[in-house]
């Protein structure tokens, strides 16, 4: 398999180096080749970049503040900066990628959207697009998550999702993904499927990634205005399937001097059987139509995952991200339940901002990394802490 000559892009094939690829049954290789010959040429042309940036800016709220964290960065005797994707409509990064999606189905003629949800925010992101466009819309998402993410529920069905819970195997993202795909091989004709991460068969992790850049792209010029140095020292963002991480990774995968940090969730710990460590744990598969990483038994079955994080509750990570740890351009770190509970109330005590348990898990690397007082620390807050309260409540005793 040729190499990819840039981290960014996926060759031919869909390759990141080894990962990637469309491992897909026979009734959707129509759907996922029309994306695969039509995604790039759609998403270039002038039309589509104006409707998306248009409402990106007026919609979504972009671009968001890189914010500088004065009392976070007293504490880690650095300069950390926030990069405040809580602050996109909806309340996540999740927007990004369905505002694109979203138009590129329309420009395919689908007239009903499909998407998979872990902590829900994937899934209000897609209800909302489909609300904005007047577009059905039916969100897959595992009972277990239903249940911990009750908010993001009333949120979708609000703006006129079907929510379907999944109620195989451990009840969470993997498996909502399992009934979204069984979904579009019965409805493949007037159906698109919105991937919600980095995740799936080519193009999808290439495509997402895509519509995040737009993360990586704001904080190159925001830097440049804060510091006059658009390169940081280092980019810290969490790791389920992966897109935030993506997304703040992107415009800088090729600039070799800049440190990458992914933080997967260690869940009761790495040994402790109950994690979604992916990259200390798993070793190479086929999951979810793309070869990557994955936690899987000897004979090849998915290990169930673990997190306090629904959105991190992911047996595998994307192909770019499975690339980036196997050639060593991307640190990979990991944070256990208790440590992305920390540092969560620890930003929201030191900064006013009460962030998504996903991003808790970003946070935390702030206490693992051997950090100077010359660096600069870009933390990517990919979502807001609403969604969150019950179990920061339990935490709290309240």
């Amino acid at each position: 398999m040729p190499e990819t000559t840039s981290y960014k892009t996926p060759n031919e094939h869909g390759y990141y180096g080894n990962f990637g690829g469309a491992y897909i049954p026979e009734m959707l290789h129509r759907n996922v080749e029309e994306l695969r010959t039509c995604y790039l040429e759609i998403i270039s042309e002038s039309s589509f970049q104006k409707d998306f940036r248009a409402l990106l800016r007026n919609y979504v709220g972009r671009p968001t503040p890189l914010y500088f964290a004065e009392r976070l960065s007293k504490q880690h005797n650095t300069k950390v900066y926030l990069k405040r994707e809580d602050l996109c409509h909806t309340g996540a990064h999740k927007i990004n990628n369905t505002i694109g999606q979203i138009l590129l189905a329309q420009r395919l003629g689908k007239k009903r959207i499909i998407a998979e949800t872990g902590a829900g925010q994937h899934g209000v992101a897609t209800a909302t697009v489909c609300a904005l466009k007047g577009v059905e819309c039916i969100v897959y998402m595992g009972e277990k998550d239903i249940e911990r993410q009750a908010p993001n529920v009333a949120r979708m069905k609000m703006l006129g999702a079907k929510v379907i819970p999944a109620t195989s195997g451990s009840k969470t993202l993997k498996d909502a993904t399992n009934e979204a795909i069984r979904d579009w091989i019965n409805n493949s004709n007037d159906t698109h499927y919105i991937i919600g991460s980095v995740v799936g068969p080519h193009p999808y992790p290439d495509m997402v990634a895509r519509f995040q850049s737009v993360i990586s792209e704001e904080i190159r010029w925001q830097l440049k205005e804060e510091t006059n140095n658009e390169l940081p020292t280092y980019v810290i963002a969490c790791v389920g399937g992966g897109s935030n991480a993506a997304g703040a990774f992107y415009h800088f995968l090729d600039d070799l001097q800049v440190n990458l940090v992914a933080v997967e969730a260690a869940g009761h710990g790495i040994e402790s059987g109950m994690s979604a460590a992916t990259t200390a744990l798993g070793k190479p598969g086929i999951l979810h139509g793309s070869k990557s990483l994955l936690m899987q038994t000897n004979d090849g079955q998915v290990t169930e995952p673990h997190s306090i994080s629904a959105g991190l509750d992911y047996p595998g990570i994307g192909p770019l991200h499975a690339h980036l740890f196997s050639t060593g351009r991307c640190n990979f770190l990991n944070a256990t339940d208790d440590e992305a509970l920390q540092s969560s109330f620890n930003v929201a005590k030191l900064e006013g901002i009460i962030p998504a348990l996903e991003t808790g898990h970003a946070f935390a690397a702030l206490h693992k990394l051997d950090l100077k007082n010359t660096d600069t620390v870009v933390v990517c807050l990919s979502g807001r802490g609403d969604k969150d309260l019950a179990t920061y409540m339990k935490v709290m005793d309240v």
